[in-house]
């Protein structure tokens, strides 16, 4: 019961986040409305691209200055992400810990992997969850649906 009630609260956080991420681009000091980034352009990711969201959820055993720390030891900040991986967003969420959502070529998905192995393992917690992008499909069936 309790794992299931985890993986749906995780499934709506992630929801929640992936429609932060369709919205942020829009979202600067001279462009606050929402309805924005339905004006912002649209373009398809490559075919092998995918996004991934990643949960690093703190360790709260530990104080917050141990675990950053053994981030710091364990060259967190360095390793991750890897060069030229890009970072679509990087939240806090209280409560949780970090939730970073990148998109990088599937290729380079063990990479990403064994940075968070190498670095973060020990301070977080982690999950994965792949995903892609639907922006430009959602854009595009809601400006059929006008």
């Amino acid at each position: 019961m309790g794992r299931s009630k985890t993986l749906l609260t995780a499934l709506v956080v992630t929801a929640s986040a992936l429609m932060f991420n369709s919205t942020i681009e829009a979202q600067s000091p001279t462009t606050t409305a929402p309805a924005a980034a339905l004006t912002a352009p649209a373009t398809a990711a490559a075919d092998n691209t995918i996004m991934l969201t990643i949960f690093l959820k703190h360790d709260q055993s530990r104080p917050l200055a141990e675990i950053n720390a053994q981030l710091e030891k364990q060259g967190f900040y360095k390793a991750f992400p890897p060069e030229g991986v890009e970072i679509v967003s990087w939240y806090v969420m209280m409560g949780i810990g970090q939730v970073v959502t990148l998109r990088l070529p599937a290729s380079r998905l063990r990479e990403v992997n064994r940075a968070i192995e190498t670095s973060a393992w020990g301070s977080y917690h982690t999950e994965f969850y792949p995903t892609y992008d639907y922006k430009p499909t959602g854009i595009t069936k809601h400006e059929q649906a006008k």
